[in-house]
């Protein structure tokens, strides 16, 4: 099939935002006698959703109680986002995607809040058609639903998309929903993101080959 959409998870693969979200996570769990090292936000906090994460981390809290906790962890994220650029070779790769009529989608697990204060930060929000919050479609990522809810929005075929994903949870939610998916090797180890289910690494957008893939099935 002829490739319509390129699909792009926020954090990790638009830029690198854990260098934000850890110091955040820090300040929060610290006067709860957790310390996050950076092997332990990998393992247990990168990639997933806060009410998981909180749940699994403080799980004498109440939900409201969880809730302030992850509330204001963002609010001290989104005033850090200032510090954020694109990964590089973003900006080109949207740029050839817009030249050769494909539509681009944000499909992400981050906030609203969150994502409106990254596109601004990296001056990005003219580039996407729409954007597909976990949050509204009521699933969030490793559930195929975030996806499923994309192409539903454009109407195509899961063949017709190409996927960009940092995570664990985002490549088993892209594939989930039978898009073929490019592992953006920011944040996770290569090995961990093929083994989710990416058929391709790449450490950034300036990969000659991830260009060759979206050519060859425009």
């Amino acid at each position: 099939m002829t490739l319509r959409a390129l699909l792009f998870d926020l954090d990790g693969t638009l830029a690198e935002t854990d260098s934000l979200h850890r110091p955040t996570w820090v300040d929060v769990l610290a006067p709860h006698g957790i310390e996050v090292g950076e092997e332990f936000y990998r393992e247990r906090i990168s990639g997933r959703n806060n009410s998981e994460i909180v749940r699994e981390l403080l799980p004498g809290l109440s939900d409201e109680e969880g809730r302030e906790i992850f509330e204001a962890k963002e609010a001290a994220f989104r005033e850090r986002t200032v510090e954020l650029e694109p990964l590089p070779g973003l900006l080109d790769f949207l740029e050839r995607g817009r030249g050769h009529g494909l539509s681009i989608l944000l499909v992400t697990n981050a906030p609203k809040e969150n994502t409106e204060a990254v596109l601004l930060a990296l001056k990005l929000g003219d580039y996407f058609d729409a954007v597909v919050l976990s949050d509204e479609v009521g699933a969030v990522k490793p559930d195929p639903a975030p996806y499923r809810a994309a192409l539903e929005k454009l109407g195509i075929e899961p063949e017709e998309a190409l996927a960009f994903e940092d995570s664990t949870s985002g490549i088993v939610s892209s594939t989930g929903a039978g898009i073929p998916t490019v592992g953006i090797a920011s944040t996770q180890e290569p090995e961990k993101l093929l083994k989710a289910g990416a058929f391709t690494i790449a450490p950034d957008f300036t990969d000659p080959d991830l260009w060759r893939i979206v050519s060859g099935g425009v």
